[in-house]
This record gives structure tokens, sequence and C-alpha cells, in this order.
């Protein structure tokens, strides 16, 4: 686990583990310090937000958004899979793209939540 002073200790899962050079970002919506979503019915807001969650935890270990090699994307419907491709292109900027994997769901557990990412980078 990395270190994170303000995880809630509560919870049964860490918000990466690092493995080697690998770092396996665990499945995270878009949720501010305080628990509540970021860009309530807007899956670029909360897809943004989730980056910047990303980008945090990257940064604790000498990592940035550019160490991110793979993306999975649960979202709640395949137009909203679609409208986050231009925020990849924002962030990422230039190919070789981050591999991804999105996947339509019925539900996710947070309430609000419009999509729920998860990622491995490699520093």
């Amino acid at each position: 686990m990395l270190p994170n002073p303000t995880w809630p200790k509560g919870f049964t899962f860490s918000p990466a583990v690092r493995v080697g050079n690998l770092i396996f970002l665990s499945g995270t919506t878009a949720t501010d310090e305080k628990g509540n979503i970021v860009g309530p019915g807007d899956i670029v807001a909360q897809t943004r937000q989730i980056f910047r969650k990303f980008e945090a935890v990257l940064a604790s270990v000498g990592g940035s958004l550019a160490n991110i090699v793979e993306t999975t994307e649960y979202v709640l419907s395949l137009e909203d899979y679609k409208t986050t491709a231009q925020l990849r292109r924002e962030l990422f900027q230039d190919p070789p793209w981050p591999a991804a994997t999105g996947v339509v769901v019925s539900g996710l557990v947070r309430p609000d939540a419009l999509i729920e990412m998860k990622g491995i980078a490699a520093l």
C-alpha cells in the first residue's frame, strides 16, 4: 500500500499498491476529500476528478499521469463512455495512448457516480 494519511481507516482496500515499478490504482469514483461526488450528472467532470486523484497518488511516488499504461472505465451508458474520449486526448496528449477497456454496467456502488475507473502505471 502507498502511504496516504487521509485514507479512511474503515476502508478494506488501498488507494494504490506498488509492486516493483508498477502502481495498481484502485477503482475510484469522483469524490472530493469529504466523500461527496464532484460533478453530479457530468461524466466529464467526474472523469477529470478521478484523474486528479490518480495524479495525486502517482505524484506521491514520483510519477504522473504520463506513467499510466492502462485504464478500465466502468460507466452507466455507452454514450457517457464516448464523451470521455476528448478528455483522454487532453490529458494524455500524444500517442501511444494507455491501453483501455470500457465496460457498461447497470450500476455503481457510490450513488450519483457515473463512472468508476481503475488503472495501472509503470514508473
